[in-house]
């Protein structure tokens, strides 16, 4: 069991919530605060989507993220940035007589344009989602292919940004193991294994004790699951030795029929590990423990194109 635990909240997430939970943040506004409000409830890191503020749609604009960032650095708010670079994955094809006839709801950009707001705003942390995989949605998939992989990793190194290897199944962790060897990540490796998400790994204790046996030795790591399987994985992440995730990104409720906002779920994660009797790391000793480096340490020069690594 992991007696001094990291807590990640997930804000605000891409998915069709914005109106599910009256509490979701949506405008840069209310995701910096909700970022800041799950910090003093006691979480360390805090992952971050933006979304169109007249929409809710999630979204990849960069003066959305621009302001995000901005209002939680300038609030004195000691919490880690995790931004993520899922966004521009999402292949919609067509029918089956004709797939290539994509879908006008397809976004799918270079691995690159996916971390534009990374390059410029330098968290500390950022998602990498470590292969494709098919979503409960007809004809789509999520596209993250080999080379986008090598170029992304790549891509932070020299950025000094940690990669969070975010992990849906198997041959996600088998491939960022090929990338360790490789030489395109540095050590220790941070994953996130990611459970319920349809169709990847099914929430079940024997999952997540084969994908956790599976990560490389050293890995430092984090488990989340969606719904009403959050918090019994919470649980489940720290008896097998992880850190937690929790948030609106993965379940909207504090318990069936009742809203939750993301201080609620981070203290309700932090009751559970707590009457486990482990303690909650701080964003100070987060850091030491991930291996981070400060954002005024970072590099703020950006370097020249890469091509991928091969």
């Amino acid at each position: 069991m992991n007696r001094s635990v990291i807590i990640t909240c997930a804000v605000t997430g891409s998915g069709n919530s914005a109106h599910k939970n009256p509490h979701l943040p949506i405008t840069p506004k209310e995701i910096a605060n909700a970022s800041i409000e799950a910090a003093k409830a006691g979480a360390a890191i805090a992952h971050i989507h933006v979304r169109d503020p007249n929409t809710g749609a999630a979204s990849r604009d960069l003066a959305l993220y621009r302001e995000v960032v901005d209002r939680i650095r300038s609030s004195n708010t000691d919490v880690i940035i995790n931004l993520t670079t899922g966004m521009g994955g999402d292949l919609y094809l067509g029918p089956d007589d004709n797939p290539l006839a994509l879908s006008e709801d397809t976004d799918c950009v270079g691995q690159l344009e996916r971390m534009a707001h990374v390059e410029e705003l330098l968290p500390e942390i950022c998602s990498l989602d470590c292969g494709s995989f098919n979503y409960a949605v007809d004809n789509y998939v999520y596209i993250s292919t080999v080379e986008m992989l090598r170029t992304g990793a790549a891509r932070l190194q020299k950025l000094g940004v940690k990669p969070e290897l975010e992990v849906f199944e198997l041959g996600h962790i088998w491939f960022a193991k090929q990338m360790l060897s490789e030489g395109l990540l540095e050590a220790p490796p941070l994953f996130q294994v990611c459970l319920d998400v349809r169709w990847g790994a099914q929430a079940l204790p024997r999952n997540f004790q084969a994908m956790v046996d599976n990560l490389p030795q050293g890995a430092n790591w984090a488990g989340f699951a969606l719904g009403s399987m959050e918090m019994p994985m919470v649980a489940q992440a720290a008896l097998l030795g992880g850190h937690v995730r929790v948030g609106l990104e993965d379940n909207l409720y504090l318990e069936r029929g009742v809203p939750a906002t993301n201080a609620q779920l981070v203290e309700r994660a932090r009751q559970i590990v707590e009457l486990m009797g482990a303690e909650i790391q701080t964003a100070e000793q987060a850091r030491a423990t991930l291996k981070l480096k400060k954002p005024g340490a970072m590099c703020k020069q950006t370097p020249p194109p890469m091509r991928a690594a091969v």
